[in-house]
């Protein structure tokens, strides 16, 4: 038997995990649903015996923790392990694999912003550049689990980049469908790691969907995000290490943003399991950000109702038409008691190039989109509340986005930049 178990998001049937992982089921078998430019149905949790964790692992003893370091508590992923010697051993995974997936430490960092201080949690340094990769690194163990060397992605993008570097690492293989305007930066990652590209004549929406019909044809793994549950997953850990590193005094809020709506998910989860261990008092409120042009969670939470819209933003990572994990991220969001709010592309840019020139983060639009929406809303945030804004993504994946606030440089001459410099 396995510590854990798999439970619908929408219907609450709750299924074995051989059950799960021995037919690479993604959504609930009951109500499981994927259709074209549509919300994912049935999209399911992984839960465990948190009496049992409780019973053997104290607060102090998670805070200990090196941040970073997924594999340091097994009893809260879905991969199989052992105890051997009072040392966790994971089945078909090297240490040394484990520890070439270790995610940077000292990730949160504290700035302030007129006087109010501020805590961002940079995800620009992990090994792919992004927060994808806590969700690429978990997708890909659990191939490995079971034998599987092929993975497939749809991606906009960073979740492409993240499970092709990943699969590299592991020595497997990836197949990554991406949308024609994909950022050069980014293709041009995934190309260099290796993976076979299908670049698609259409929109995100559209290589989601031909991912999941090749995918399913060909027998390949599937890392599409809220599909497989392992992104969920693997994406709550940041709020393990936001707790380590904090030691427990987690924010108040936290600014997430927001496309599939997956992160903030997630993140969610990850502070729910917190909660039913007892080692904090109450979930940080999720505050979704989202583009003015690709709103369609904060669409729903408005009117209760779907409705699919083409989307366009700078924001490339955060440009979707069809949220696939909709109706789990509206839910995260008001279980938190938060909200949603939407950010022009010229308030995207604004806040880039102030996090790059006060703070010396430089993130790619959808980190900045979640900088906005705290500038957005910072003079209604209590003087007693801690704020978090997550930077997921590197500004080094868009140049495109860096090029529209920082202008082509003039070329002089020797003598002329002395003249101009007054140069004796």
């Amino acid at each position: 038997m396995k510590n854990y178990f798999y439970r619908c998001s929408q219907c609450y049937k709750e299924y074995p995990a051989e059950e799960v992982e021995g037919n690479l089921i993604y959504l609930c078998p009951a109500c499981g649903k994927s259709e074209k430019n549509t919300p994912l149905n049935g999209v399911m949790t992984i839960e465990y015996d948190y009496e049992l964790i409780k019973r053997n692992v104290t607060r102090n003893d998670f805070l200990n923790y090196t941040t970073g370091k997924f594999y340091k508590y097994p009893y809260l992923l879905p991969l199989e392990y052992s105890i051997v010697n009072n040392s966790y051993r994971y089945i078909n995974i090297s240490d040394d694999e484990l520890h070439r997936l270790t995610l940077p430490a000292n990730n949160v960092i504290r700035k302030s912003y007129q006087q109010k201080e501020i805590l961002f949690l940079d995800e620009t340094r992990n090994p792919t550049y992004s927060y994808k990769d806590r969700a690429s690194i978990l997708v890909a163990l659990k191939a490995k689990q079971k034998g599987i060397n092929e993975i497939s992605a749809a991606s906009t993008g960073n979740a492409g980049s993240s499970i092709a570097g990943i699969c590299s690492m592991l020595g497997m293989k990836s197949k990554i469908f991406v949308p024609k305007n994909i950022p050069d930066a980014k293709r041009i990652q995934i190309q260099s790691y290796g993976a076979e590209l299908f670049v698609v004549d259409g929109d995100y929406d559209a290589a989601f969907d031909l991912c999941l019909e090749l995918s399913a044809n060909k027998k390949w793994y599937n890392r599409n995000t809220a599909y497989n549950p392992l992104t969920i997953e693997g994406k709550k850990t940041a709020a393990f290490d936001i707790f380590i590193e904090t030691k427990g005094n987690i924010p108040d809020l936290i600014f997430i943003p927001a496309g599939d709506g997956v992160i903030l998910s997630g993140v969610h989860k990850g502070f729910t399991e917190l909660h039913k261990l007892g080692w904090i008092d109450s979930v940080p409120k999720i505050i979704a950000v989202q583009a003015e042009g690709s709103s369609a969670i904060i669409n729903y939470l408005k009117t209760g109702k779907f409705e699919y819209k083409p989307a366009s933003t700078i924001a490339d990572s955060i440009c979707a038409g069809a949220p696939r994990n909709l109706y789990m991220a509206a839910r995260s969001i008001l279980e938190s008691d938060g909200y949603g709010i939407t950010v022009s592309d010229e308030e995207i840019l604004e806040a880039q190039k102030y996090l790059a020139q006060n703070y010396g983060f430089l993130v790619e639009p959808s980190s900045a989109a979640a900088f906005a929406g705290f500038l957005k809303q910072k003079d209604s945030i209590a003087s007693n509340e801690m704020p978090m804004v997550l930077l997921t993504g590197s500004g080094l994946k868009d140049f495109d986005a860096l090029s529209k606030w920082n202008v082509l440089p003039q070329v002089k001459s020797i003598d002329e930049w002395r003249k101009i410099l007054v140069v004796n």
